[in-house]
């Protein structure tokens, strides 16, 4: 377990800052709440992800070493996005390797933490539920899941919660059908998924669909709403804040 760190810096990715903004200022909120300094570079951007997706290894590194320059400090890199936490910490020493600049690479690359799993494995954060009785059905990422390793974290964090009640949902370990530029470059299948997906979280009957990644929180609340019965999404980051009263 590694010890925990007075300043963190936080990289809040682009479809959080687009899109989700409320949950990255609820995970840094959460951060400092526990007495942690955080660290917001301003000149951050995309991870480099999508480019390393599609096959271009020189534009994936261009975009990638300038986040790489942001965190030069020996502390955490927190990431309220597994598949954006894998990227850094799994493949950028793929990336970088052989390349001037691979230490620095693999640097930041052992320092890179997913959100939940910095919550519950460094802060070991203790919650009081404040909120009503919900009912909440879990979507764990792919990247949390298997490049991370860190899908049980969100139930961990869930199971502090004395009001919430967790409902399962069968696919809950499969695939929401996003995977970045998959679902652009496929869209029939990754359509077909998740209608899939949506289906199965429909059946728990839950009040609320929470998850640690915004492409599957995008990509599945998005069907939902063009079906015209969408059940409400949010980072698991908003949700805690907001159980806990937000009191910073």
């Amino acid at each position: 377990m590694a010890t925990r760190p007075d300043t963190i810096y936080f990289f809040g990715t682009c479809l959080i800052d687009l899109m989700y903004p409320q949950a990255g200022v609820s995970a840094m909120q959460l951060i400092q709440r526990e007495g942690v300094n955080v660290i917001f570079p301003q000149a951050q951007t995309c991870c480099g992800q999508p480019a390393w997706n599609s096959g271009y290894r020189d534009e994936a590194r261009t975009v990638a070493r300038a986040q790489i320059a942001l965190f030069p400090k020996p502390i955490p890199v927190v990431i309220p996005s597994g598949s954006c936490a894998g990227m850094m910490k799994v493949h950028y020493p793929e990336l970088f390797a052989n390349q001037p600049d691979e230490a620095q690479a693999l640097d930041v690359a052992g320092r890179v933490y997913e959100l939940t799993e910095f919550l519950v494995d460094v802060l070991q954060i203790e919650l009081k539920d404040l909120g009503e009785p919900v009912k909440v059905a879990v979507h764990t990422s792919c990247s949390s899941r298997r490049e991370m390793g860190v899908a049980d974290k969100i139930e961990s964090l869930l199971g502090q919660l004395s009001n919430v009640k967790r409902v399962e949902q069968i696919r809950k370990a499969e695939c929401c059908g996003f995977g970045g530029t998959f679902a652009v470059k496929q869209p029939e299948i990754s359509a077909s998924i998740v209608l899939e997906k949506v289906e199965t979280i429909r059946a728990t009957q839950a009040d609320r669909l929470v998850g640690q990644d915004a492409g599957c929180l995008m990509n599945i609340g998005g069907a939902m709403e063009k079906q015209g019965d969408a059940i409400p999404h949010q980072h698991i980051a908003e949700f805690l804040w907001e159980r806990t009263g937000g009191v910073a």
